[in-house]
């Protein structure tokens, strides 16, 4: 480190005037400045005009990383023409690092490094370096930069980044095969000495792998290592700095490499026979062994596959692999019998599925072996001679009747006599009944086509020499139909016929049904019975389909003579023995318009008029009963206010309001009510009882002042409220309220009766046609005739 120290001072004194080669060009060159207009003039020196060598220029300084010593470093000394040594100049440093990392002398502009340096972390700094006067505080050079470099040493060893490494190479390959591809990283400076520059090497692995020492390239030593000898190898790596010369740095990782399996062995059994033991009573589909091949090989290029050579018995079984395992699984395929043949012998090929081209030479990838089944002899049930039986039994045959049979039989060597009997699972099964030992099926009850027809159970059979052995088998019992019910019209038709319908018009057609199990072909006739065929009206034509048409046989027919017809049809099978039903059709006559579309068919519009509906009829009655009463409250009303109004009297009587809960004796009831209070309105009521009730205890006596003529009729109204309303015995009871004073009156004068004329027959009542329209019907009432006292009732 002394030594580059020197160095670096000697390469700084061989510039000239201690000055350094600019920053942006190669080193030791040396520019001269344009004339600058903003030049410091400096006594003695050459005019501006003149063209002179630059004295402010800088080139880039270096200093060594990781110092160590117990003194600041040294990295260089800066130095302007201008400077004459007497401290008139001062140096400046500002950038990165100026005052915490880097320090200038301000008078001798020697610049050093305070602290230690790393270049992995910095690798340099940029600074500006100024010169300014003391005296005038004005830079005597422009302000430039320049570099100060990190210089490397080898202080960082290699690092494999993304070690531990896992690889694969298949198994068998040539020498040379790729591998792997290593990488170490150095933080040292590449373009400095030899601190970065790697050689690999193999510590552990050898002699199976080797490695290229400049890339690190990984790759097989050894021809045709077999997985099935060793399938993991683990290789250390180990990368060197300073191209592996002694001192250098070096750090290692691991590559974890396997050997991956290719198909380089055939299967093979380990055995050339294979003996089974089989159930004669095995299921067809079931496993009834497994043999296995043996390949050391992996994965899929130890798949297997496994066939049956043809030849003796090989079609009575099937193997397939299984998945998991590789083994054969064998399968029975048809049924076993020991009695027929008591063992099979076969071949068994088995095969890789997944060839490899190279190995073809090797020799043939499959192998053979025998397999031989023996037949276990079971004690087996009773086998039915069919797998499922079906009969067929008329409906209504007798109890008892026998209608059919099912046979079973024992196999085996020693044969054992069978039993029957039915599988009883509901109430159906108990219509038939079985021989015990002939196995035949009889009646129990008599049976209903109508109500069930075909019957299902099943029949069990077991060996007397072993009940628990029993087999099973459905029986199937049609019951057949005997013709026994008519044919019948299919549903109830509402037949019309029109007024105006023409002869041979077809006016219904029908069909019919049959509760019995109709055979394929059996046909339904259609004909009027014997005493319908003489009346000329209706006709019924048989389509020959099971369909027949009802047809008009005359011109025309009316309502008002006859609304109904009831039209018998006799309907007929073809079945034996024939059956026959006589089924009445009704025909209602309705009107219909030019179009044959029906208007209406009910009973009460033959009556109407034609053209006009009931719903007409109705409303025209209900406007007419409605006009009469409207007539009659009229005339009642208007005789009822020329009784009221028309009213003659000489005596002087006000207007009063007389409110009763019951009616009076009228005007002779002297009790209800005092015709002097009407006369003299002054009258002081003192300690008078009331007259128009009779009330249950003695009235309180009313004070009353008597009113004044001239007193307003509303004060006058409301003294009599409020006496009412503090009198204990004021109504609800039927009383006269009596007023004193009348009023002004109005501009139309009083309408009231008190004060008419006392002859009514002289009244003239046109004057009211002059009082406004409010008015109108009053005018109407009354002047439309005179007053005729006769009329009064």
């Amino acid at each position: 480190m002394l030594t580059r120290n020197c160095l670096s001072l000697l390469l700084w004194v061989l510039f000239d005037g201690g000055l350094l080669t600019p920053l942006h060009t190669q080193p030791q060159e040396i520019l001269e400045a344009q004339p600058r207009e903003d030049a410091v003039p400096v006594p003695g020196r050459r005019s501006s005009a003149q063209r002179v060598k630059r004295g402010w220029v800088w080139n880039q300084f270096f200093v060594l990383e990781e110092y160590m010593g117990s003194e600041p470093q040294y990295v260089g000394k800066l130095h302007s023409d201008l400077d004459k040594g007497v401290g008139t100049v001062k140096y400046t440093l500002s950038g990165d690092g100026a005052g915490t990392v880097f320090t200038i002398d301000e008078t001798t502009g020697d610049i050093h490094a305070i602290r230690s340096l790393d270049r992995e972390e910095k690798p340099f700094y940029t600074l500006r370096a100024q010169a300014v006067d003391v005296d005038t505080k004005k830079p005597l050079e422009p302000e430039s930069e320049f570099i100060i470099k990190v210089q490397d040493i080898n202080d960082n060893e290699p690092k494999f980044l993304d070690g531990p490494y896992v690889a694969s190479v298949p198994e068998m390959s040539p020498v040379g095969a790729y591998v792997l591809q290593v990488k170490a990283t150095d933080a040292d400076d590449p373009t400095y000495g030899n601190s970065a520059r790697v050689v690999y090497s193999i510590l552990q692995g050898q002699p199976y792998f080797s490695i290229d020492p400049k890339t690190g390239v990984i790759r097989t030593a050894l021809p045709n290592m077999d997985r099935e000898v060793k399938e993991q190898y683990q290789v250390l790596i180990q990368a060197k700095d300073m191209g592996g010369q002694l001192g250098g740095l070096a750090g290692t990782t691991t590559v974890n490499i396997t050997l991956t399996d290719v198909n380089d062995n055939p299967p093979r059994f380990p055995k050339s026979i294979f003996h089974l033991k089989v159930p004669e009573t095995s299921h067809i589909g079931s496993a009834i062994g497994r043999i296995r091949a043996v390949d050391p090989d992996f994965g899929k290029n130890a798949e297997i596959e496994y066939n049956i050579v043809p030849g003796d018995g090989g079609n009575l079984f099937d193997i397939t692999t299984d998945e998991y395992t590789q083994e054969g699984v064998i399968k029975l395929k048809k049924p076993l019998d020991f009695e027929t043949k008591k063992a099979y012998t076969f071949k068994v090929e088995a095969s890789n599925l997944h060839l490899d081209h190279r190995f073809h030479s090797v020799g043939p990838f499959k192998d053979t072996a025998t397999v031989k089944i023996n037949v276990l002899d079971m004690d087996e049930p009773p086998v039915f001679s069919k797998p499922m039986y079906t009969m067929e039994v008329y409906e209504d045959t007798p109890v008892g009747t026998i209608i059919g049979a099912v046979t079973a039989q024992d196999l085996d060597a020693g044969s054992s006599s069978v039993r029957y009997f039915m599988d009883w699972k509901n109430d159906v099964d108990s219509y038939f009944t079985i021989d015990a030992t002939e196995g035949t099926i009889a009646t129990n009850e008599l049976l209903d086509r109508e109500s069930t027809a075909q019957y299902n159970f099943s029949i069990i059979a077991s060996k007397v020499s072993n009940p628990l052995l029993t087999s099973k088998v459905n029986v199937i019992i049609n019951v057949l139909d005997v013709n026994e019910f008519p044919p019948e019209i299919s549903v109830p038709y509402e037949t019309s016929v029109c007024e105006n319908a023409k002869p041979g018009q077809v006016i219904q057609t029908i069909t019919a049904a049959d509760k019995d199990l109709s055979p394929a072909g059996q046909r339904f006739s259609f004909k009027l019975s014997s005493e319908a065929s003489n009346k000329p009206n209706f006709t019924v034509h048989d389509y020959r389909n099971n369909t027949a048409g009802i047809e008009t046989r005359r011109n025309g027919y009316s309502r008002r003579q006859q609304e109904l017809y009831f039209l018998p049809i006799v309907i007929e099978d073809s079945s034996y023995p024939v059956q026959s039903s006589t089924n009445t059709l009704t025909i209602r006559v309705c009107r219909c318009d030019s179009d044959g579309t029906i208007q209406s068919c009910n009973v009460e519009a033959i009556f109407l008029p034609v053209g006009l509906s009931t719903g007409a009829l109705i409303a025209i009655l209900l406007c007419i009963v409605i006009l009469l009463v409207i007539v009659v409250l009229y005339v009642a009303l208007r005789r009822q206010k020329k009784k009221d109004t028309l009213m003659t009297s000489k005596e002087d009587i006000r207007d009063n309001v007389i409110h009763y809960d019951d009616e009076g004796g009228g005007e002779e009831d002297t009790q209800a009510f005092d015709i002097g209070a009407l006369r003299n309105p002054k009258v002081i009521e003192d300690n008078k009882i009331r007259r128009d009730i009779k009330p249950d205890t003695l009235r309180f006596t009313r004070h009353r002042p008597p009113a004044e003529d001239n007193t307003d009729i509303r004060d006058f109204i409301n003294q009599r409220l409020k006496e009412n309303d503090v009198d204990p015995s004021a109504p609800p009871y039927d009383s006269l309220a009596t007023y004193a004073y009348e009023g002004n009156g109005s501009v139309a004068e009083s309408l009231s009766s008190i004060d008419s004329l006392t002859t009514e027959a002289d009244q003239d009542y046109d004057y009211l046609s002059d009082w406004g329209p409010r008015f109108k019907i009053l005018a109407d009432m009354f002047g439309e005739e005179s007053y005729n006292p006769d009329k009064v009732t």
